[in-house]
């Protein structure tokens, strides 16, 4: 009897191998993830502490050349006494913590990524009376308001608008919560109050700086 042919067909294959993942690499593919999410997060610092400044000084630049042209009366688009929402609206100082910043017309959002700015609905500084209200980034864009919480009673504050210079003492500071709007309620008096968030980095609460004005 002749021998028996197997065909190819007829070998039985191999059984597959298990291709093992070498131990470890669970923890190295959370180990990119998490220097990942690092970097991003580091780049969104970076962002908010550095990037929005150089924004802020940039806008801070325009609107003191804005404000220049107003006062001297070389830009013919501007009338007396009517400042539009975006627009320089006066220079603020603060000698005690060393600011020196344009304020410009308007609290939203756009508006203080530019400077402090002015409550709308408050009044303005040159008004026989009447609460003078401005808002500033306690951190971001240029953080003009980062050290507010060093002002104390008796310091100066000065506000130079084109109706002429007006100077404030400082009366009292206080942490409010951020729905008491009272703050902003005209007294009657000349007088203003400054508003930013209180604790650095955080907006839980708002830090008021209550201030009379002095007559020259």
């Amino acid at each position: 009897m002749e021998p028996r042919v197997r065909t190819m067909e007829q070998v039985p294959s191999a059984p597959p191998t298990r291709t093992r993942r070498r131990p470890g690499w669970i923890l190295r593919l959370i180990g990119r993830i998490l220097l990942t999410a690092a970097f991003i997060v580091g780049a969104y610092i970076l962002w908010l502490l550095w990037g929005t400044g150089i924004y802020y000084d940039r806008a801070q630049d325009r609107l003191f050349e804005q404000f220049e042209a107003r006062v001297e009366g070389e830009d013919p688009r501007y009338r007396p006494g009517i400042v539009l929402p975006g627009q320089a609206y006066a220079i603020l100082r603060i000698p005690s913590i060393g600011v020196n910043e344009v304020v410009v017309q308007g609290v939203e959002v756009e508006d203080l990524k530019a400077g402090p700015g002015h409550y709308l609905r408050t009044a303005d500084p040159w008004d026989p009376e009447g609460r003078v209200g401005i808002a500033g980034h306690r951190t971001t864009y240029g953080a003009p308001f980062w050290d507010l919480d060093q002002v104390r009673p008796g310091d100066e504050i000065r506000l130079v608008t084109e109706e002429g210079a007006f100077r404030y003492e400082v009366t009292q500071t206080r942490d409010v919560l951020p729905s008491e709007g009272w703050v902003l309620r005209d007294d009657g008096d000349p007088s203003l109050v400054l508003t930013t968030c209180t604790p650095r980095f955080s907006a839980a609460l708002r830090l008021i700086v209550f201030a009379e004005r002095i007559e020259l």
